[in-house]
């Protein structure tokens, strides 16, 4: 997995990927958003609402540990065996959105991501045991979720949405 030396690198990470992954979604249209073709496990509209959920959830992890809440990762109700649920809720949760709504919905929560990275401490970002959110089996400190929950999938995703519009477009 890659690492970084700063949050610097973390955010330009995030940034980055993010916008070669977003642009892919300048000519698609809207009526083709829930299009499913059977070589891609996503439409566009599912493959951004998934990264709008994990970003979200992310988010709703720190906040609600900051506001002393109980915290329910991955999140209330599901176990990390049991993901394809908490996709399915993700995809459900946003429905109703366009594709020019979700893109501006996931710009603005790519925002407040590096927002909270840029602010947390680097003790908190890169040492594990800060956070009870990110204190699981694994031990990971915050930037790997970070980074499992962004730069990972925007990479990721953005090949199978590339592959989505040749099979489409």
């Amino acid at each position: 997995m890659q690492s970084y030396s700063n949050k610097d690198e973390l955010i330009q990470a995030i940034q980055t990927s993010y916008q070669k992954y977003i642009e892919e979604f300048k000519n698609i249209p809207n009526d083709l958003k829930d299009k499913r073709v059977e070589t891609v496990d996503r439409t566009p509209a599912e493959n951004l609402a998934y990264q709008i959920g994990w970003i979200t959830a992310l988010l709703n992890w720190e906040n609600d540990e900051m506001a002393g809440k109980e915290v329910f990762v991955p999140a209330k109700g599901y176990k990390w065996n049991n993901l394809g649920g908490l996709y399915q809720s993700f995809y459900q949760t946003y429905s109703g959105h366009s594709l020019p709504e979700l893109i501006d919905l996931l710009t603005l929560r790519v925002t407040e991501l590096c927002n909270l990275v840029e602010k947390l401490p680097a003790d908190i970002l890169f040492e594990p045991n800060h956070r009870r959110w990110a204190t699981i089996n694994a031990q990971w400190p915050v930037w790997k979720w970070v980074h499992i929950n962004s730069v990972a999938p925007f990479k990721t995703f953005r090949t199978k949405i590339r592959k989505w519009k040749k099979a489409v477009i």
